[in-house]
Order: C-alpha cells, then structure tokens, then sequence
C-alpha cells in the first residue's frame, strides 16, 4: 500500500482547517504580459508560506494563481484550494461522474497537484457565491494581484462586505507596474462625488514600489502582509448579519408598505 499523503478534501463551508488565519489571494489565471506581475505572485506565495499563515485561493495551476499558490507549495507552506464542483467536474473530463470518494485522482489531474505533497487541502463548493464564502472565513485579509474580471469582482465584494459590517478584514491591491492605479483614481472620484465617504477610503489599502526599486525586484509579498497586519478596523457594522428570518417567513412577499421602515 502506497504511503504517499492524499489531497484533503472538505465539502461543507465550514471555517475547518488552521487554526491560524489564512490571507486570500486573488489574481489572473493568465501570466500576463510582464515578467513583474509573475515575480509578484511568486513574492506573495513565498511571503505568506515564511509567515507560517495558509494561502488560500480559488484552485487552478495556470497563470498568477499557480504561480502564487506554487511558490507558496514550494517553500513549505500550505495551500487550500476552494473550486466549485462544476469547474472540476469540466477540467477533470467532459461528462465524466465525479464523487467525493474519487475526487482525489480527478483534482489532482484537473488542477496538476503534485502526489509528494500533504499541504494542499481542497474544499470542492456547489457554487462561486459559496467559494466566496468559504475563503472569507478563512482569512484575516485579502491580497488582489493584477487579474481580469473575476479579480475585480472579487476584491470588490469583500471590500463591500467590510464596509456592510459583514466581516472586519483588509484588501491589499498590489500596484504593480501601476496596475491598479486608475481603480485607485476611480475610488476618489466616487469619494468626490459623495457615493463613497473618506473614512470609507481606508476599507482599501494599496501598495506601490517605491521609486527607488523595481517592480520586478520589490519584496512585494511582505509588503502585502505588512499591510494587512497594520491596518485596524474603524466600521460600524450597519447591520445585525447575525438576525436570521423564521421558516414562515422565508421566500414571503411583502407589500410595499414593508420597505417603508428599511
């Protein structure tokens, strides 16, 4: 009988794992077309694994995301990976049936996870609203490299979700090669404009080179988590998130006078 450590596996959304807060890394699932932005995410998963914290992220080997989560798996950290079941069910084989039990052989093909290797924990989610979830809970920040769409949605949500009072957790927006800077400038025109209020600008932190370095050099990864560690929360939740409705009430319509009172 082989003695080579098994992938975990969770299903559930349950907080689990570490008892050490894990740091949220959301990027691109391409390169991109600088040598910085791979250096960066190298930066990070190196960072985050020295720091003894999990890395926690959305699955995948392409791109920022395995490079991020490679360096963090080779400089002996940990890295949980938190993929919805559809988007593995697809990379592990068009039509293929996919169950808890086998899931081990199909995500390790799906997501190229070496067999040697007994720090990487996956917790498979019917849904992307769900894998939000699940890694919010997991962490004590939120670190957005350069990425597309689902980066800015990410980094956005959980932004918003300290904002709610939903959670008290930094996002740290790496800036490289000035990536981030007209998000950055966005943010004050809609301070400006009065949509966003200038305590509210704290909830975002980004983090540049500085000019005496280089973006390709620069210890981006333990400027992240200095970051995240320095950064107190000032938000007074708007809202008791912890109120759940009763059974009866639950998919209830209600009559306009209803609103009146939110």
């Amino acid at each position: 009988m082989s003695t080579t450590p098994a992938l975990q596996t969770t299903n559930g959304t349950g907080s689990g794992g570490s008892k050490i807060p894990g740091v949220a890394v959301y990027c691109g699932a391409s390169l991109g077309k600088h040598a910085a932005y791979q250096e960066a995410a190298l930066s990070v998963g190196r960072a985050i694994a020295a720091a003894g914290r999990p890395l926690i992220y959305g699955g995948g080997n392409k791109g920022l995301m395995g490079t991020a989560s490679g360096a963090a798996l080779l400089s002996g950290g940990k890295v949980v990976a938190v993929a919805p079941y559809a988007i593995l069910r697809t990379k592990g084989g068009e039509g293929r049936s996919m169950n808890l039990d086998a899931v081990d052989a199909e995500v390790r093909r799906a997501l190229e996870i070496p067999r040697d290797t007994s720090n990487v924990e996956l917790i498979v989610v019917d849904s992307m609203h769900e894998r939000k979830v699940v890694m919010a809970k997991r962490v004590g920040g939120f670190i957005g490299l350069p990425g597309g769409f689902g980066t800015f949605e990410e980094v956005m949500e959980v932004t918003t979700w300290t904002q709610l009072g939903i959670h008290q957790k930094p996002t740290v927006l790496l800036n490289v090669r000035g990536f981030y800077t007209h998000l950055r400038e966005q943010i004050f025109v809609a301070q400006e404009a009065g949509f966003i209020s200038e305590a509210n600008l704290e909830l975002i932190r980004f983090v540049d080179c500085p000019t005496d370095q280089d973006d390709e050099t620069f210890d981006w990864g333990n400027a992240a988590l200095q970051a995240i560690d320095s950064w107190k929360p000032d938000v007074v939740p708007l809202f008791d998130w912890t109120v759940r409705m009763g059974e009866g009430e639950k998919g209830e319509t209600r009559g306009s006078d209803a609103l009146q009172s939110t």
